[in-house]
């Protein structure tokens, strides 16, 4: 059945309905069509324009469409438009005549954004559950290596010391903003667009506000012609995936590096990993390496939507159809990449001894040595001009920082006291770093305490 067509001579061509069919991939809004529609319905009666038993009907064979939607060949041979079709043929078969009412004052522009908006707000809340899981598991990872020493790096070179939860609390903190990101863009989509009809407002006198507090929205949008077209909670939620994806990647990144024979801190499980076809000895970081890819993939949905929405006139047009492939890819990919990222952070093995080698062979304490002179009242930079010359004559003796004597140290500089050498130790370079924020064990233990009532409030 058709929506429309009182206008036309002639049906579309077969060319233009396959073209212009959207069912193989808005059928997932069938459950949100329903609710908007059902709290519709209410809206009519409310109007006059159902009865009370017609409303009865109407709910009745929408409870009923539900249910037979969960069961398997509900789509088969399905030739409807889009889902919004299919429920009113349903509906139709069910209700009888009824059902010609059901679309009274609405319009199928204003009926999208709302199917939209509801199952975005769900997705929201997945999201940000699936979010915390991860958060979860990265601060137990940390928890589980409390003292390890890892060095810190700045253009892939080693930098500074830092302690293991450190590290892990910085992909914390970048979590915990896109947590906050689904957040503020439940809170975007958070507004009832019904009573907009399609470009002008309903010509029915529908309570919008009774509406909005039926189906748990928030407030009601406030202009029909910008709802008709608006799909920036849409392009919101893409954003927020992207970001999402793009701090994943920055951590499966370093775990590819972090697991490889190079590095060897890490042991990645069996059950995150793979083997060659032909070399036997290989174990593939391929969950990471996917988690990485899905990253591409989610940008390019958030760019392709912004490309297709830039040049379209004022109010709706069918290329909004397009939103509908880029908003569901993206939501999957992103859950399934935070769901393996979890597994793969509850599974991984952090080998401490090997990244404590790495600190102790390299020159990560000369900051720590420069920052001590300066303490002591050496200008920075002359005390930044001391230690690069004793870091270069070292790394032309080939001396390692533990190849060092505090007696040694001050021939080379009388500015090297006693207390600056023992700073040859990373360790106690570590601790001078105590200002909230910092790689100090107190900072960090504190961190974590902190993080932990971060995650209460984002698993509320």
């Amino acid at each position: 059945m058709k929506l429309w067509g009182g206008r036309f001579e002639t049906g579309p061509s077969e060319v233009f309905e396959r073209f212009s069919g959207s069912l193989d991939f808005d059928r997932r809004l069938l459950d949100a069509d329903i609710r908007g529609s059902q709290a519709f319905a209410r809206a009519l009666e409310r109007a006059g324009i159902l009865t009370a038993q017609e409303l009865g009907q109407i709910v009745s064979a929408f409870d009923a469409i539900r249910a037979e939607a969960a069961q398997p060949g509900f789509f088969e041979n399905a030739t409807d438009e889009d889902v919004h079709t299919l429920v009113i043929r349903k509906l139709k078969e069910r209700a009888g005549p009824v059902a010609d009412k059901i679309h009274t004052g609405r319009s199928r522009n204003e009926q999208v954004s709302l199917d939209t908006r509801l199952w975005l707000r769900e997705e929201c809340d997945r999201l940000r559950g699936l979010l915390a899981a991860l958060m979860g598991a990265l601060l137990d990872l940390a928890e589980k290596y409390p003292d390890a020493v890892i060095p810190g790096y700045t253009h892939l070179r080693r930098a500074q010391a830092v302690l293991w939860p450190h590290y892990l609390l910085a992909y914390f903190e970048m979590f915990a903003r896109d947590a906050q990101r689904f957040g503020e863009v439940k809170c975007h989509a958070d507004q009832l667009p019904l009573g907009s009809g399609a470009l002008a407002g309903s010509g029915f006198p529908f309570d919008r506000e009774a509406i909005a507090q039926d189906l748990g929205f928030a407030s009601v949008t406030r202009n029909s012609m910008d709802v008709s077209g608006d799909r920036d909670f849409a392009l919101d939620f893409l954003y927020a995936s992207s970001v999402t994806m793009i701090h994943l990647s920055r951590l499966a990144e370093d775990w590819i590096l972090y697991s490889s024979e190079e590095f060897g801190w890490l042991d990645l499980s069996d059950g995150v990993t793979s083997g060659s076809s032909l070399m036997p000895q290989k174990k593939n970081p391929d969950s990471l390496e996917l988690i990485r890819g899905k990253s591409g993939r989610v940008v390019g949905c958030l760019v392709s939507l912004l490309v297709t929405i830039k040049g379209l006139p004022m109010t709706y047009n069918r290329d909004l159809q397009e939103d509908k492939v880029p908003l569901f890819d993206a939501a999957d990919q992103t859950a399934g990449s935070l769901e393996m990222a979890r597994v793969v952070v509850e599974s991984v093995k952090l080998l401490p001894a090997r990244p404590e080698a790495a600190v102790k062979e390299s020159w990560v304490v000369a900051t720590d040595l420069a920052e001590a002179l300066a303490r002591n009242g050496t200008p920075f930079h002359e005390a930044h001009q001391i230690v690069g010359r004793f870091v270069l004559q070292s790394i032309q003796q080939d001396k390692k920082p533990s190849a060092w004597t505090a007696a040694q140290m001050h021939a080379f500089a009388p500015e090297f006291t006693q207390d600056v050498a023992e700073l040859l130790d990373p360790k106690r370079g570590l601790e001078s770093r105590a200002v909230p924020g910092g790689t100090a064990p107190a900072a960090v233990r504190e961190a974590l305490r902190n993080a932990r009532r971060t995650l209460a409030r984002i698993s509320q």
